[in-house]
């Protein structure tokens, strides 16, 4: 049976690092990529043809994107 405590351990250890400047660049052009599309969804939910209702405008929407792709590109 193998022994995994060890790894958890070293995990649980890590400091939070400050993005470097790669990842800036990148969460900027995936910002800048989805403001249109976060207009698209305002203009939209206006109408009452989007799928979600969610509050906020379009720079929120397109930070909660840019949020949540940037993150996957640098995933290990």
């Amino acid at each position: 049976m193998t022994d995994h405590t060890h790894e958890m351990i070293a995990d649980y250890g890590r400091a939070h690092k400050a993005p470097t400047m790669e990842y800036r660049i990148y969460f900027s052009l995936i910002f800048i990529a989805a403001l249109p599309f976060a207009l698209g969804g305002v203009i939209l939910s206006l109408f009452g043809l989007g799928g979600t209702r969610r509050s906020g405008g379009m720079l929120k929407r397109a930070l909660h994107e840019a949020n949540a792709i940037t993150p996957m590109i640098f995933m290990r």
